[in-house]
């Protein structure tokens, strides 16, 4: 598919999977929105990346920044042809009553955070006969000792993305993308410290680059409109689970 001007809008932009996409797609002519709550990064990435990328910080918890966020996609871009659900917590640890405001933030981030995104750029989209992609995770198919609630935020991004497909296609397109081991941010805000040293140790040992995800997804993306990559699932060749 020709991606002359096309617009990207990317939550999480700024570090990981999500600057990596945004790297990826502006080399293939889309202009992005880059959203995230850290501002200066997205602006400094939406200077050296030029082609009409905008840096808007919002927070994918809070409905009205979201709103405003896609006003300005709207009046400064034209509109979303690609909603890309990439904002996401991974605070893995011992399920407990200690852990009650992680558990909360993870679900609120990953899966109410998508939700709401989408719902307030969904008529942009039908406009556009866009793309949504929502990044999931292997912890959607397996569900590991220590990974109880960030597994069932991305098993629940996985059902609610099906339930999209059939209802919104052919118009738009959903597609679930499953990453296993990355190599990013995420570990490093993990609390509890022998969680912490074991995902820290797999991000150095197993991890694939984050630009391995944004080449996939940049490559569903450009298939012919007649055709979905639905569901992409992708580990590190090394990886087990």
């Amino acid at each position: 598919m020709s991606n002359p001007n096309r617009v990207a809008v990317i939550t999480g932009a700024s570090s990981g999977i999500g600057e990596a996409l945004a790297r990826e797609l502006v080399g293939e002519g889309y202009h992005v929105a880059l959203l995230a709550r850290r501002l200066e990064r997205i602006v400094a990435l939406s200077h050296e990346l030029g082609n009409g990328a905008i840096a808007i910080q919002a927070d994918v918890t809070d409905r009205e920044s979201v709103v405003a966020a896609a006003a300005r996609v709207q009046h400064e871009l034209g509109g979303a042809d690609v909603v890309i659900n990439n904002a996401g917590v991974m605070l893995t640890a011992p399920f407990g009553s200690e852990k009650r405001s992680e558990h909360r933030q993870m679900v609120e981030t990953n899966l109410l955070g998508a939700m709401t995104v989408t719902e307030v750029f969904l008529d942009q989209l039908r406009a556009k006969k866009g793309d949504l992609v929502n990044i999931s995770s292997v912890a959607g198919r397996v569900a590991p000792a220590g990974f109880a609630v960030y597994s069932a935020t991305k098993w629940g991004i996985n059902g609610w993305s099906e339930a999209l497909r059939v209802e919104l296609q052919p118009d738009i397109r959903v597609m679930v993308i499953e990453p296993g081991a990355v190599a990013t941010e995420l570990s490093d805000h993990i609390t509890h410290d022998e969680s912490k040293r074991a995902a820290q140790d797999y991000r150095d040992n197993v991890a694939m680059p984050a630009t391995d995800i944004a080449q996939v997804i940049a490559f569903a993306l450009s298939r012919p409109k007649r055709i979905t990559l639905n569901e992409i699932l992708v580990r590190p060749t090394v990886q087990a689970m």
